[in-house]
Parts: structure tokens; sequence; C-alpha cells
């Protein structure tokens, strides 16, 4: 592979983009944030050409913070420890984003892995938390959320972990309630279906209120 255009400077801040400025790099990241995945169901999520998107896999790989499992048609990349460094990062570009203006015309993604790392930031962030497990479905993919008082985990596309509670929503709504365009109230009551765990609906409330103060 030929070798990347660098800064080559004496500064963190450039060694950093050495490996995160090339575009797609962070976007590629932050889907493997949500957990390992294969070639395909990251081209499907991004949008992105395949000749791109496997370029961008093998900068990351040289660069370690990807690396490749499996065989055969189980391969699959995931994050190694350094990657998973760049959670911090994708986290303040998303709270950033959310003060830009959206594109008029934008486009969804193809998969929702996108929501995985946010959403765990967003709930951490909350000063209590209760000890409930919530299945989320958005448009139709499942996301599984842990909440202790100690620790917060998402998990993309498991829909075994007996749940306490299971809601249903659009990405849209969902998205414009992280970005403060409409209220919780508003979200809950127009946006919001209980499918399973009516009594625990108060503490995911809760939660959700709490991550988003």
């Amino acid at each position: 592979m030929a070798r990347k255009r660098q800064y080559q400077l004496l500064c963190p801040v450039a060694r950093a983009l050495d490996v995160l400025g090339d575009r797609w790099a962070l976007l590629v990241l932050r889907d493997l944030h949500a957990g390992p995945a294969r070639f395909q169901q990251l081209q499907d999520g991004l949008g992105m050409a395949s000749n791109l998107l496997a370029t961008r896999l093998a900068e990351l790989t040289e660069a370690g913070l990807v690396e490749k499992t499996g065989v055969g048609g189980q391969r699959r990349y995931e994050l190694t420890e350094l990657g998973r460094n760049t959670d911090r990062v994708l986290w303040e570009l998303a709270r950033f984003g959310g003060l830009v203006a959206r594109d008029p015309e934008p486009r969804t993604p193809g998969n929702l892995r996108t929501i995985v790392l946010p959403l765990r930031f967003a709930l951490e962030s909350a000063p209590s938390r209760p000890t409930l497990t919530a299945r989320l479905l958005i448009d139709g993919e499942t996301f599984t959320i842990d909440s202790t008082p100690e620790a917060v985990e998402v998990r993309y596309d498991d829909d075994r972990t007996p749940a306490d509670i299971t809601v249903q929503t659009a990405y849209e709504p969902f998205l414009d309630l992280a970005e403060g365009l409409i209220g919780l109230d508003a979200f809950a009551a127009r946006h919001l279906e209980v499918i399973d765990g009516d009594d625990r609906l108060p503490e995911l409330a809760s939660l959700m209120n709490a991550a988003l103060d």
C-alpha cells in the first residue's frame, strides 16, 4: 500500500489526524463501535464504494485501530484496544454535530449502527441510573440497553437478552429528541410505543430525561 500523506509534526493532534483524518475513516470507526461487522454490513450502513471502504479498512488496520478476525465467509472487522480509544473523540464530534445545521436533503444511514456509541455516552452522562435492561426498536433494528448505577452498555442487533421493557420508535424523531428539537414528553406521546413492560416505563423515561439534561 502506498504511504499516506502525513503531517509529520511533533504534535499529538497531528498524530491523531495522521490516522483519523481521511474521509470516511471516523465513520467506519463509529460503526465498528457498535460491534464487529462484516464488510458488507459496513458498506450497507455507510453507503460508500467498496474499493474506498477496502482502502480505509486496510489503512485503519495498518494503523492498529482495526483488526480482521474469522475465516472465509465469517471474516469480520472489529476495533482493537487502540481503536476503542476513539470513542470519546467520536462522542465529542456527535455533540458538536448536533449544533450544526442539517443538510437540506439528508440521507438516512443504511443501518443504525451509527447511534450505539452516542446513545451509550448520553446515557452514561445521567447522574443516576436504574438497574434496567431495555430493548429499543428503531425502524425495525434492535438495540439492547443494560443500565446499572455503575455503567451502561448498548448492544446492536441483540434480541436474545431478556428485557424488562421493550419500546419502539422511528429514527428521525429519535434523532430530533437527541438533538433537542423535540422534548421528551412530546416524543413519548407521539413517537414512542411500549411493546412490553409498561410498569418499567417511568424508570426508562427518568433515565432518558436525565441523559438529556
